[in-house]
């Protein structure tokens, strides 16, 4: 037997009682982090790091210290080369030793279909498949937006690049 969580049944019964509306979006956004060699295509970069590390390579005991700050592409399927609908802008901090990133970021869209940002903050446990974060605020299209964002680790390409898929359910937004 399937259990559910209270919050989903009173979202679902909301829902259901038609007092509640619901948005959905999936996109994708492309992360490159310098690395010292790749200045034309970085779409983040370190800015601070611990004593023991540097700036062009994430620090080892999970990247423990690391502040990463990023304004990376974000698009409506996993090709980086398909046309940008807006950007990811933002930063992560790895603030625990085993690969877990605190998660401060925008996404900026601009596109014939979206005008506006939608902001998220939380925690990122980054080994997990499936992980949320909570949707705090936005602007235009997404006016006073709340929800959660279900981000999953797309791909991954040693330390320098990752995709990530980001599915957001928007609970309300004037």
């Amino acid at each position: 037997m399937v259990k559910l969580h209270p919050s989903v049944l009173f979202l679902f019964f909301l829902y259901l009682s038609g007092t509640f509306a619901m948005h959905a979006l999936a996109l994708y956004f492309h992360n490159i982090i310098y690395n010292g060699k790749n200045a034309e295509n970085a779409t983040s970069a370190i800015v601070a790091a611990p004593e023991w590390a540097n700036l062009t390579t994430l620090a080892g005991q999970g990247r423990f210290g690391d502040v990463v700050v990023f304004d990376d592409p974000i698009i409506l399927d996993n090709n980086l080369h398909s046309t940008p609908v807006g950007r990811a802008q933002g930063m992560y901090i790895y603030d625990k030793k085993d690969l877990y990133a605190y998660l401060a970021f925008t996404f900026v869209l601009n596109s014939t279909d979206h005008q506006g940002t939608i902001t998220f903050n939380g925690a990122d446990p980054i080994v997990v498949k499936a992980r949320d974060i909570s949707v705090v605020g936005g602007t235009g299209d997404f006016f006073m937006a709340r929800g959660i964002a279900t981000i999953m680790t797309d791909s991954i390409e040693g330390v320098v690049y990752f995709r990530l898929h980001v599915d957001i359910k928007l609970y309300e937004c004037w």
